[in-house]
């Protein structure tokens, strides 16, 4: 007989596809509960200043309109404990909305106009008059250079660069040399849903809250902080998550406003935000990066040096780990590195996809390719001869390292053989081909993370954790895990999440959910089948007494001995013989402070090796990126279908880092002012072309139980340095400015 125990490693339709495709899928904005008032945010005309008068006369006398919130009636409604920090949050004293006159940056939240419909409550706004006393302001990063400072803290987690060696010796030992400026700048997440939240009152202060997040216990951790509320009172609902690539991290304004209006007016309210107002809160911060390499005759690097400045808010210290990853990914004993902020009147950056590592890899990987020039090596062949075989940042082994096998493959697939690595040799008729690579690496991580199981009388298996799925697939794979883990078929199992009254679960994000979230579904799971066995050795089955929970296996619904798979019970039989309608089990308990900070014994990363081919016309300066082929080794890969999805977005992503994606700030409004999807350039299908994903075999027996490394952030690592390394090859213009548009080239 066939044992079930194949679903972790085959491609697998989504489980939420149908619900998202009938539109039973239900987002933050399309909760309709009783009752529900709306709210329309009015947003800041100044960068900097105070707010100096409000006359919100006109607007209450409109039929409809319930109140205006600012900050001259705020303070005694809501507390604000300004030792808070929601799980991301970084050093210094969060934003508060409508806490005070002051102006801090531009489109900053000053009001909210509650109103009967959305249409009233936006006319309303409009009308709204509020006068305003500016102060000068300061935007532009590179004019505040040489205030730059090393931040302390910074962000939860963040651990400042570590050099070793000595760079100025090993510049000295090299006989190629490479200095370079790189920068990107600012980027804005642009998810398809917009933010939002419905507050739904249910009296006594207890709130249904649903909120677009990408962490349902961190909206409410911040709801219970600010307005002294229990869990019973908010409860948080996030069960469809339209894309955030890290901008619902933390929670947005306008989670805080319709909580604060619920509570006051005693009514259900949404707030929404629009199109605009998604540029008003966090963005990759723009970063500008110098570069210097050395290298020895044999093309080993002697020297690296790799210094970041980047942009945050004068009211918190935003960090990311920018240049740490140059001193990881490369062999190399003098390792200079140096990170720093300057602080702007903008909003405080957030992470965005690979944030950090996005950055940084632009630098290093288009510095790499410069390099194997100086060099006269291939850049392929210069990447193997400086591959490092044991991390030399952290002085620990890889628990796992597979990144030569992608060097192998991904330049197999793509035929790097046939280069010709002289700059403008190859063509397409008319135009000119280019032939570019990078990579990167990113954490392996595992967070704390609980989930319970429940199996009923039908046989049906529930499986239940807090997290969310921010469209990565968490729902299937989840379903998957916990199927092979009980041996039960996919239609058997619903997975539940996005719900604050579940098992708790950490912020989706870090490409840790797979891993945190998997592992705690399997250990819940094997929870229950130790339930379930009990339950059979209560029974009286005979082949089952005296038997440990290793000597079982799930398979086709039953519980079999492994030395006699003739002997089996039916797990729905078990249930139902219980006298219960359903046998549960929850995993262990979070871990506790002392096992959190024990020393790792292996370094764990995921790696990606990336090869890109453009099409340059030379008279007009256009670029087309025709073909990608990206490498990735992250460990188990649970669901072949929807982790090649997440890799062809972050290609899609890199292309657009590289030609497209920038948020234009003009310096004397100190705004972003291409705050739509017409002028924030982003690829269509037109500009997307050949992109194959090749993930490559890696075990890890260390990582977790699973051997998952997670994959949302690598397959972004190394492509816009890619596309960027190939537009040299083709054109021998070398652009260390992103985005390469077409001024640029001509």
């Amino acid at each position: 007989m066939t044992l079930q125990t194949d679903y972790i490693g085959k491609p697998t339709n989504r489980v939420d596809g149908p619900a998202k495709v009938l539109g039973t899928a239900k987002y933050a904005a399309e909760f309709n509960v009783p009752n529900l008032l709306y709210g329309y945010v009015v947003s800041s005309p100044i960068t900097k200043g105070n707010i100096t008068k409000i006359d919100a006369a006109p607007v209450l006398a409109l039929p409809g309109v319930h109140r205006v919130f600012s900050h001259e009636n705020v303070p005694s409604l809501a507390w604000f404990d300004r030792s808070y920090k929601d799980d991301v949050a970084p050093g210094g004293s969060p934003f508060r909305p409508l806490h005070s006159a002051e102006i801090k940056f531009s489109q900053q939240p000053v009001a909210l106009v509650v109103a009967d419909t959305f249409e009233l409550a936006r006319y309303a706004a409009s009308i709204l008059h509020i006068e305003y006393e500016e102060e000068a302001h300061e935007t532009e990063l590179a004019k505040h250079l040489d205030e730059a400072y090393q931040p302390g803290k910074g962000k939860t987690g963040y651990q400042p660069p570590k050099s070793r060696g000595n760079f100025g010796r090993g510049w000295a030992q090299g006989v190629a040399h490479m200095e370079g400026q790189y920068s990107h700048h600012a980027q804005h997440h642009n998810p398809m849903e917009m933010f939002a939240s419905t507050v739904e009152w249910l009296g006594d202060k207890k709130l249904n809250v649903y909120d677009k997040t990408q962490g349902a216990f961190n909206s409410q951790q911040y709801i219970m902080k600010v307005f002294g509320l229990s869990k019973e009172q908010a409860r948080v609902v996030s069960k469809y998550t339209g894309g955030g690539f890290g901008s619902g991290l933390r929670p947005q304004y306008q989670l805080f406003m319709a909580v604060l209006a619920a509570l006051e007016l005693e009514r259900s309210v949404r707030v929404s935000l629009t199109r605009q107002q998604m540029f008003s809160f966090g963005h990759r911060p723009e970063t500008l990066q110098h570069v210097a390499l050395a290298a020895a005759a044999d093309g080993s690097l002697t020297g690296i040096n790799h210094v970041a400045v980047a942009e945050t808010s004068q009211f918190e210290d935003f960090t990311e780990n920018v240049v740490g990853w140059s001193g990881t990914l490369y062999d190399c004993k003098n390792v200079q590195l140096d990170y720093r902020l300057a602080k702007l009147d903008v909003f405080t950056p957030l992470d965005m996809r690979a944030p950090g590592a996005a950055t940084g890899s632009i630098g290093l990987e288009i510095a790499m390719d410069e390099m194997a020039y100086a060099a006269g090596l291939d850049p392929l062949e210069f990447r193997i001869r400086n591959y490092s075989d044991f991390d030399q940042a952290q002085n620990l082994p890889y628990s796992s390292k597979n990144l030569r096998a992608c060097y192998r493959e991904g330049a197999a697939k793509f035929g790097w053989e046939r280069r010709d690595p002289r700059p403008g040799s190859m063509r397409d008729g008319n135009l000119l081909v280019g032939w570019g690579m990078g990579g990167g690496i990113w954490d392996a991580q595992k967070q704390p993370a609980q989930a319970q199981a429940s199996l009923d009388a039908d046989g049906h298996l529930t499986v239940s954790s807090g997290s969310n799925d921010i469209g990565t697939g968490t729902y299937t794979i989840m379903t998957q895990i916990a199927a092979e883990s009980l041996g039960l078929p996919l239609e058997a199992v619903t997975f539940v999440l996005g719900d604050t009254e579940l098992p708790e679960a950490p912020v989706q994000g870090g490409s840790w959910t797979a891993a945190s979230i998997g592992t705690a579904v399997q250990e819940a799971c094997a929870a229950l089948g130790e339930e379930l066995l009990k339950q059979a050795q209560k029974m009286d089955h005979a082949a089952f007494k005296g038997v440990k929970i290793d000597d079982v296996q799930f398979a086709n619904g039953q519980m079999r001995l492994r030395t006699d798979l003739t002997q089996a019970v039916v797990l729905r039989d078990l249930v139902q013989a219980s006298g219960q309608p359903k046998i549960e089990a929850k995993n262990a308990k979070l871990p506790g402070l002392i096992d959190m900070v024990k020393p790792p014994k292996y370094s764990m990363h995921a790696h990606n090796a990336v090869f890109a081919e453009v099409k340059v016309d030379p008279d007009l300066g256009t670029v087309h990126v025709t073909r990608v082929v990206n490498a990735v080794a992250a460990g188990r890969i649970v669901n072949p279908k929807t982790a090649r999805s997440q890799v062809l977005g972050s290609v899609v992503w890199g292309i657009s880092m590289a030609l497209m994606e920038e948020s234009v700030m003009d310096h004397r409004f100190g705004r972003f002012m291409n705050h739509n999807y017409a002028e924030y350039h982003i690829p269509v299908n037109a500009d997307i072309h050949d992109i194959d994903v090749i993930f490559v075999h890696e075990e890890d027996a260390e990582v977790n139980p699973l051997g998952i490394k997670g994959l949302g952030e690598v397959g972004l690592l190394g492509v816009a340095a890619a596309v960027c390394n190939a537009i040299y090859h083709a054109t021998g213009k070398r652009v260390r400015d992103l985005p390469v548009t077409i001024d640029k080239l001509l």
